[in-house]
């Protein structure tokens, strides 16, 4: 297995190309040459956005990042061919070429400044003796040079360090060895629970239900909020508390720990977990003059919940099932799927998110999954599992299960859930470390003399995410799936206690 998340991705904002160094550096990089990027070559992609400074040379501005993930490019560089495999196999716009050229870059010019450090101490060191003054005089001299010239190349070097941080953080993680090579449709079934159910009579979608049943309000919604935004009516509203209060209530058996989470986060918490708020057809709303935005899953609040922490090794796994509403923009989505309650601008949704050893997230990711599959299987649906395939995976993810439901009235399958290991992807972004334990208790010795075992040191966890209750395709596979003949609708049995013993949904013109 690949060592992961040594890389990072967003995707899309195109960087600004680096500035030229001023022209006292220049003059120094003439005796000791290093080799720059023009402004042609260095264009790429990165979902982070860039803050413009002022500095001080012919190039104006450069551009700088609002936080730093920890990198590892040496690892990017020794193993520059497995890299450059996987961003062609995850469809990533990530541009190797010009990382390893802005790294190659870095290292001779860090390099270079810490020669020149080591001569200007040198120059101070021999001015601490007696001296004969033209002497002195001299020393002072090349101190002053040495002194301005590494303030340039000092200022360079951050520049060149934030564009080499912006640049890397259009790579995306590693994948597992596993996944299927290809583009959607190459993902592999690995499962499939129960079949299509039999209608021995016309059956309805999930539109024209809720319209029988008075559930759903969309012209309303659409004339108050826009087109994709809905009102829930009637039982459907008891529907919607049902599913969230069974799953957080299913999924806290198994140790997790409720949360409600804030609905609205910082840019950079939603830049850092992986998401593009502010890329052309980013799905994330942003706040206009400010640095929030809407979250689009509970997975952003809840994996940004110990962001710049450590955790003691003793605290982990942590498990948190989270509640929230979610906003999506469903830039670039049409087509008669995404009609009714399939794709919409607002909804709910519980979210399971595990903080883990990374020896332990392949187990844990096989420990979400389960707990989707017999959610699902408990409410009597047909669905299928799919190992998704590597151009289907998002920038954070190793591994992505995904769920897909039968949805008749659509006849067809849609996703209902996935359960991603984004292993130190996000952790690495997050910065959230874990102390592991002693690996042996301490002797005697030292604990009289107050010394514990090294723990060694810290590491970043790995996390992971997956779907409990998304309510609107849950409401599509439960109005479709058990419609009957006479237009009532069979409310699974597992909802039926958060829905005051309620077991069918009855026509009003029938009540």
């Amino acid at each position: 297995m690949l060592t992961c998340g040594r890389y990072l991705s967003s995707a899309a904002a195109t960087t600004p190309s680096f500035s030229p160094l001023r022209t006292l550096t220049f003059s120094l990089l003439r005796h000791h040459p290093i080799r720059f990027l023009s402004s042609s070559s260095s264009a790429a992609t990165t979902a982070v956005e860039p803050e413009t400074i002022s500095g001080g040379g012919a190039g104006g501005g450069a551009t700088r990042p609002q936080w730093k993930a920890a990198i590892d490019f040496k690892w990017i560089r020794d193993n520059r061919d497995v890299v450059a495999t996987n961003i062609r196999n995850r469809n990533s716009a990530a541009n190797l070429d010009v990382v390893l050229q802005l790294y190659d870059q870095y290292l001779a010019l860090q390099k270079e400044v810490e020669r020149l450090r080591a001569e200007r101490n040198a120059v101070a060191n021999k001015m601490k003796g007696k001296l004969d003054p033209s002497l002195r005089h001299a020393l002072v001299d090349e101190g002053k040079n040495l002194k301005e010239i590494l303030i340039a190349l000092e200022e360079d070097l951050v520049h060149l360090t934030d564009k080499l941080q912006l640049e890397a953080q259009s790579i995306p993680n590693t994948t597992h060895p596993d996944v299927p090579l290809g583009d959607e449709e190459s993902s592999v079934t690995r499962k499939e629970v129960g079949s299509q159910r039999n209608f021995s009579f016309t059956i309805k979608d999930h539109l024209q239900l809720g319209k029988d049943l008075d559930l759903f309000d969309f012209d309303a919604a659409s004339e108050v909020s826009g087109s994709k935004f809905y009102y829930l009516k009637n039982e459907a509203v008891l529907l919607e508390m049902a599913l969230v209060n069974w799953g957080i209530a299913e999924v806290s058996k198994k140790g997790f720990t409720p949360l409600i989470t804030p609905e609205i986060v910082r840019s950079s918490v939603v830049e850092r977990c992986g998401f593009q708020p502010r890329a052309q057809n980013t799905q994330v709303y942003s706040i206009d003059n400010s640095d929030q935005c809407l979250i689009g899953t509970a997975e952003i609040p809840v994996g940004g919940i110990h962001i710049n922490s450590i955790l003691p090794d003793s605290d982990l796994p942590l498990k948190y099932v989270a509640y929230s509403h979610c906003f999506r923009t469903e830039a670039g989505a049409a087509g008669a799927a995404t009609r009714g309650l399939y794709r919409v601008h607002q909804f709910s949704k519980v979210e399971m998110f595990i903080f883990c050893r990374p020896e332990e997230s392949d187990k844990y990711h096989e420990e979400l999954i389960t707990i989707e599959e017999n959610l699902y299987a408990s409410l009597g649906l047909h669905f299928k599992t799919l190992d998704m395939a590597t151009g289907d995976l998002g920038a954070p993810a190793y591994r992505k299960y995904d769920i897909e439901a039968w949805m008749p009235g659509l006849d067809r399958y849609g996703e209902i859930s996935s359960a991603s290991n984004c292993t130190d992807y996000q952790s690495r972004r997050l910065d959230i470390r874990f102390r592991p334990a002693p690996l042996e208790p301490p002797s005697a010795t030292n604990n009289k003399k107050g010394k514990g075992a090294s723990s060694g040191p810290t590491q970043f966890v790995h996390t992971l995410n997956a779907t409990a209750v998304a309510v609107p395709r849950l409401i599509i596979s439960i109005l479709e799936n058990f419609q009957q003949e006479d237009g009532t609708v069979v409310i699974p049995e597992p909802l039926r206690p958060f829905m005051g013993g309620l077991g069918v949904l009855t026509p009003k013109n029938k009540r």
